[in-house]
Formats: structure tokens, C-alpha cells, sequence
């Protein structure tokens, strides 16, 4: 366990001035408020608030970030406030240890709208101050490095959670060596098999391959020490997580990832860097589309770097990097490179310009309520893949891998989004659904009578699009159920010889609408609109007296009519009822167990999604209701997995063995050999649970040549 004195020596050895005394007295409180508290693996709780800030000091950050690091979990685990860290240690410390802390007093739907909510809040508080992120990204490590104690389903949950999210933001951030490790970590408990093998590979090819390291390396600083270019070049095997996805994405074994092995040039100036691509690519041959230029247009993460890759001395494909040392430095600590705190705690103008990305996605996400789209869209706007594509007038737009004309659309202006009705690439006309790559000129058609279409949801990349496409979609099928829920009740009380005007102007319909429990009366209209509540209970309130028994009642009403006395015995209730009119929905097949959210359709009752599935995601709020599985269900229910393995003697046996052992009954089977020497095996299997399935998964994930086990939608 790192000791005080270590994370005091490290602040000093790189701020000289730095108030050590802040840093002490946040260990002294850490240490007196945490007594007593142990962590799972027995150790007292204080050595991960120490772990935190010693990796903070990795980062050479400053004494404030090193005691809101020793002070972060306080709030969450002991009795101390806000106040007694304001009075304590200042605003600034208890601001970013309250950014850090997760919302564990209030109460969620699930545990996927906590941790929606607890990132959001996260984001929002590191736009104000970067520091929260950087903590937490310390704090996620640490955690990460001490994941055996945790129990195997927490420890799925919290690896995918850092795949997802943890991950990407480090890399955005471009912090590098904590991205790798967090994926390294994360890709050990994820794909354990996967990992070993991999490991072994990598550990047999670092010994044989050390000679050719140490040739190719001579090779290179003889050459440019001939041009006059000295420089220090490095050796190095890609990390175990990015070899696996080299294998996921281009389909192939270990022995035929050439690229395992990347050198790196480090120089002194710019135009020496591009010199010394001049002096490789006269050397060995480059492979064609395989030259990119990071230092001409950095990432947004402030990377910058030439990348080329060539045929090598052997014949063999290799990987170089060339950049300077500060782009060396800002490569593998990220922001923490650029930190130059001003008052107030805000970072410089060269680091706020680089990361306006971040603002960016503040202010696109603070309209998002929705906790399952609001992960989505997070998770978007944090994929690491770009393109850079320039606009009529020469400028350069970085977007998602995979957008489209739309994505770009909506990234010049919403307006210009909304009335996109074709596009031109390098002056040629293309489909809205065209991926864009890089350096292609983009022109957008607009129309002022064109409106955004459903069907951009299926295709478009960016979170603003997606979010904003939604927005018009909810606003004009709100606007059609108001008018829908005008005519409905206008009609209904002209039976009665009265209008839905006439109560509108007395007032007389805010008692019905607080009594339904809406907020405005346009609220309550449009919900007779869609479906949620009927004229006929509208009437209620304004004409106690009338005979409306033959009106026809909401799908809930009618359930619970239908229901009245019965206890519930399987499947799923709609706030506390059977589950007559409920159907699942096709798309997503859900589980007991999964996360469930209702739909109201009009005329077909309930359909029961997934809250992950992207047709729930892309339904309209205003339908939606609130499902629960019953307790003490017993049916089975078919589920689709798809098993990815190598193509060897005897593997469908042992797959198949391994679902029996997993007590689920296989309903169907079907495989489908590649010619790469792998296999593509479907099943339908009948489970219990998402519980059930979940185990079945891990059983068959364990048999060696099994690359991928996933579960599918239909």
C-alpha cells in the first residue's frame, strides 16, 4: 500500500510551491472518518483513497485534485457533509469530491437509470471542472486492479460498464495508459479464455521477437542519424485488448495479426517529423490508405501523430509512429498534460478549445430524460473511431465513424437537419444513409417544406441528431394526439349537450386534471390522445351525473376490470395487474430478470420491451408504463444465442453439453462453418430467467475454441 510520505514526495518532485499541508490534512481527516471500514479484500478502506491519489500524482496533478482524491469517497461512506469538507478544506475540494460522489440516497427505477443518472451528473460536473473526471477515472482503476474480490455477477456488470463507458472516456480524454489498462482489466473478466490465450501468445512472441526488435530499431536510427534527424525510437506489442478486437474485426487467428509489433519515433520539431517519414517510406515500402496525418488534424483528444505502416526488413507489415516529445507526453497523459489551472478552478484557452467536445455533449444531453437514451447517446459521443470531412467553405467537421449526410446536417445546424432532403458528396448526389469518409467534401440540400423521417433513426450516428430527430418526432405525434384528444372529448360531451370549449374557459377542467394526475390541461388531452385515460373519465369530473357505461375504457382500465379479484400467478403486471393484454414485444424477447419498460399501442394492448432494445429507445415517452416481472414465475421462455467458435472435432458436443449442464433444453440448433475455419452455431434454448441464461452463457464461454457467446434479440 502506498504510504502519505510517497504521494508527498511525488506532488513536490513536480510543484515545488505545491500546499502539501491541504494534502496532509486530507489524509489525517480520510484516514480518522474512515476508521473501522474494511474493503472486501480485508484491507483497511483507507488504502484506496491513498491508491486514488497516488495515481493522481501519476497524473502530476495539483495538491487540490490529491486531496479531493483522499477525500472521495467520504460523502458516500461515512457521516461527513458538504459543509464540513467546505469548512474544512474550501469549495473547491468539497465541489469535486460532491461531483464525484455517486446518487446513493435516491431511489431508481433500476440499476441502469442509477448509473445513467450518476454519469450524468458526473458529466455535467466535470464540464465545470475537469478534475471530477480524473478522480473518478482514478478511483474506476483502482478498482478495477482490485476486481477479484467482488462477486463474478458484479464483476460482469462493472468490466462492461468500464468497456463501455470508463474506457472511452480516458481515451477521449487521451489519457492512453489508463485507457489500455482499464481495457486490459476489463477484457481479463469479460473474455477470460480469450484473454489467456491471447496473453500466452503475446509472452511466447515477446521472447522470440526481442532480436527483431533490436535489428529494426538500429535499422531506423542509423538511417536517420544519416539525415541528420536524431531521435529515440522505441519498441512495443500492442496491448491484449486491441489484438483481440484485431481479430473480432478482420476475422483471423493470432498467428495472422502481423501488426502486433509498432515502433515509435520521438524528435525534437515538427519538420522533423515529417523529414523522418520522408527518410521510413524510402526505406520500406508504406502500404497503401494506411498513411494518417494526426499531427495536421489532431484527434479531438489533442493527439497528435504521424501513423504509416510499411513491409518491414523480414517482409513483414510494421506499425510506426512518429511525433515529438510533447505530443509523446500529451499521447500518454491527455489533459493532465496541458494542466494549467487559472482561478476559479477553470482550465486554459488551448485546453478548453480542445475540449469544447465536452461542453458539446452537456449541452446536447440536458434535454435527454430518458435514462436509457441518455447512456446511448453518452456512449456515441464517446466511440473513439472519427472522420473528417470538410463543409462547402474548406472547414473540417470530425464526426463518428459510420454518419451519414444527416449526422453532418445536424452538426452544421438543427435547421439545416430538419429540412435535409438530399446531400452531395465531392459534388456527386448520395443516399441520406451514405457513410462518410474522410476528407470528402460535404453539401447539404435543404427543402423548407421537408421534415425529419423515423426511419433517420435506424441509420444516424451522433447523439445531436438522434436527440434531435427524436424531439421532432415527439413534438409532432404530440401535436397529432392533442388534436386527436380535442375531438375525442368535444365529441363525448356533445352527447351531453355541452363542448370541451365551454369547460375549457370556466376552469372547470384543472379539477380533472390534477384529480388524473397531469400537470396541464394540454397534458391531460393529449393523453386521452394516446390512449392513457378516455373522455369518459374526463366526463366524470364534469358531469357527475351522466350514463356513460357504454363508453369504452383506456387499456389499463380495462385490464383492471377484467382482473378484478385475481392474484397474479407468472409473466409480467402492469402496476400490480395480471398480464392479460400484455405481449412481448419480438424485437428483444425479454427475459424475467431483464429490465422491462411498457408501451401502450393503440388497440393492441401493452407490448413489454427490453429497456436496452432500440425500438423501445426510439418510442415516445408519453406511452410509456411502468412493468414489473411477477414473483414467483415458472414458466420457460425460448431465448436465440449465438455461439462463435473455431471449427474443431468434437467443440458442438461439448457446446451442447455445456447448455445441458446449464439445465436449458435446446429447442433448435443450427451451424454454419466459414471458411476461415471457424463456425457460426444458433440455438434456441429454452431458460428461466435472464439469471438462467446468463449461466448458461458463462458455461459455454468456458469451453476452450469458443471466441463469443451472445444472446439475440429474435
Amino acid at each position: 500500500m502506498i504510504r502519505i510520505t510517497d504521494i508527498l514526495d511525488r506532488v513536490s518532485s513536480y510543484n515545488s510551491e505545491a500546499d502539501l499541508d491541504l494534502v496532509e490534512r486530507a489524509y489525517v481527516y480520510s484516514a480518522r472518518i474512515h476508521e473501522g471500514q474494511v474493503r472486501l479484500s480485508g484491507e483497511p478502506y483507507l488504502s484506496h483513497p491513498l491508491e486514488v491519489a497516488g495515481l493522481l500524482t501519476k497524473l502530476k496533478l495539483d495538491p487540490v485534485s490529491v486531496a479531493a482524491g483522499l477525500l472521495h469517497d467520504t460523502l458516500e461512506d461515512t457521516k461527513a457533509t458538504m459543509e464540513d469538507l467546505t469548512r474544512l478544506f474550501g469549495p473547491s475540494v468539497s465541489h469535486i469530491v460532491e461531483g464525484v460522489t455517486k446518487l446513493g440516497g435516491l431511489a431508481f427505477r433500476s440499476y441502469e437509470d442509477r448509473q445513467a443518472e450518476s454519469i450524468r451528473k458526473m458529466i455535467l460536473a466535470m464540464a465545470d471542472d475537469i478534475r471530477v473526471i480524473l478522480i473518478k477515472l482514478c478511483d474506476r482503476l483502482h478498482n478495477m486492479r482490485t476486481l477479484q474480490f467482488q462477486t463474478e455477477k458484479k464483476q460482469l456488470k462493472i468490466a462492461q460498464e468500464t468497456l463501455d463507458i470508463y474506457a472511452p472516456l480516458a481515451s477521449r480524454l487521451g489519457i492512453h495508459w489508463m485507457k489500455i489498462e482499464l481495457e486490459d482489466i476489463a477484457f481479463m473478466y469479460l473474455f477470460p479464455h480469450q484473454y489467456r490465450e491471447i496473453a500466452s501468445h503475446v509472452t511466447k512472441k515477446k521472447e522470440e521477437q526481442q532480436e527483431y526488435i533490436n535489428t529494426v530499431r538500429k535499422i531506423i536510427e542509423t538511417k536517420l542519424a544519416e539525415a541528420h534527424l536524431p531521435c529515440e525510437v522505441q519498441g512495443r506489442h500492442k496491448h491484449l485488448y486491441s489484438i483481440y478486437q484485431k481479430i473480432m474485426n478482420q476475422r483471423v487467428d493470432f498467428q495472422e495479426v502481423y501488426d502486433i509489433l509498432a515502433f515509435r519515433i520521438i524528435l525534437d520539431t515538427v519538420p522533423q517529423c515529417y523529414q523522418a517519414i520522408g527518410v521510413i517510406h524510402s526505406i520500406w515500402k508504406p502500404i497503401p490508405k494506411r498513411f494518417k496525418d494526426f499531427i495536421g488534424i489532431p484527434k479531438p483528444n489533442m493527439y497528435q501523430s504521424l501513423h504509416t505502416t510499411v513491409i518491414g526488413p523480414f517482409g513483414e507489415r510494421v506499425e510506426i509512429q512518429i511525433r515529438t516529445r510533447e505530443m509523446d507526453h500529451i499521447a500518454n497523459d491527455g489533459i493532465a498534460a496541458h494542466w494549467q489551472y487559472k482561478e476559479k478552478g477553470h482550465f486554459d484557452e488551448k485546453t478548453g478549445a480542445a475540449f469544447a467536445w465536452l461542453r458539446k455533449l452537456v449541452e446536447e444531453q440536458k434535454d435527454i430524460k430518458d435514462p436509457d437514451e441518455f447512456m446511448e447517446s453518452v456512449q456515441i459521443q464517446l466511440f473513439p473511431d472519427e472522420v473528417y470531412v470538410f463543409t462547402p467553405q474548406g472547414d473540417v467537421l470530425a464526426l463518428p465513424r459510420g454518419s451519414t449526410p444527416v449526422d453532418f446536417a445536424y452538426a452544421i445546424h438543427t435547421e439545416v437537419g430538419h429540412q435535409c432532403a438530399g446531400a452531395k458528396v465531392d459534388g456527386r448526389m448520395v443516399p441520406l444513409k451514405y457513410e462518410l469518409k474522410t476528407g470528402q467534401r460535404i453539401e447539404i440540400v435543404t427543402s423548407p417544406n421537408h421534415q425529419p423521417s423515423r426511419d433517420w433513426l435506424s441509420f444516424v450516428k451522433t447523439a445531436k441528431a438522434r436527440s434531435r430527430v427524436r424531439q421532432h418526432i415527439k413534438a409532432k405525434e404530440r401535436k397529432q394526439s392533442l388534436a386527436l384528444g380535442r375531438e375525442m372529448c368535444d365529441k363525448l360531451l356533445r352527447k351531453y349537450h355541452a363542448t370541451l370549449n365551454k369547460y375549457l374557459k370556466s376552469g372547470e377542467m384543472e379539477k380533472a386534471t390534477r384529480e388524473l394526475g397531469y400537470k396541464t390541461i394540454d397534458d391531460l388531452i393529449a393523453g386521452v390522445g394516446y390512449g392513457k385515460v378516455t373522455p369518459l373519465q374526463i366526463a366524470r369530473y364534469l358531469l357527475p351525473r351522466a350514463e356513460v357505461e357504454d363508453e369504452k375504457e383506456t387499456i389499463v382500465t380495462r385490464i383492471k376490470e377484467r382482473i378484478r379479484g385475481k392474484k397474479p400467478k407468472s409473466g409480467i403486471l402492469v402496476k400490480g395487474m395480471d398480464d392479460i393484454l400484455v405481449r412481448f414485444g419480438k424485437c428483444c424477447n425479454p427475459l424475467p430478470g431483464d429490465p422491462v419498460v411498457g408501451y401502450i399501442t393503440r388497440g393492441q394492448g401493452v407490448t413489454a420491451h427490453r429497456t436496452s432494445c432500440p425500438h423501445a429507445l426510439n418510442m415516445d415517452p408519453e406511452r410509456r408504463i411502468e412493468l414489473e416481472w411477477s414473483p414467483g414465475a415458472e414458466e420457460v421462455y425460448p431465448v436465440r444465442i449465438h455461439v462463435l467458435c473455431e471449427d474443431r472435432m468434437g467443440l458442438l458436443a461439448g457446446i451442447t453439453g455445456a447448455i445441458s449442464e446449464g439445465e436449458a433444453n435446446i429447442l433448435d440448433a443450427s451451424v454454419k462453418t466459414r471458411a476461415d475455419q471457424r463456425a457460426d452455431c444458433y440455438f434456441t434454448i429454452a431458460v428461466s430467467g435472464a439469471d438462467h441464461l446468463e449461466n448458461v452463457i458463462k458455461l459455454v464461454k468456458n469451453i476452450k475454441h469458443v471466441i463469443k457467446v451472445a444472446r439475440l434479440a429474435a
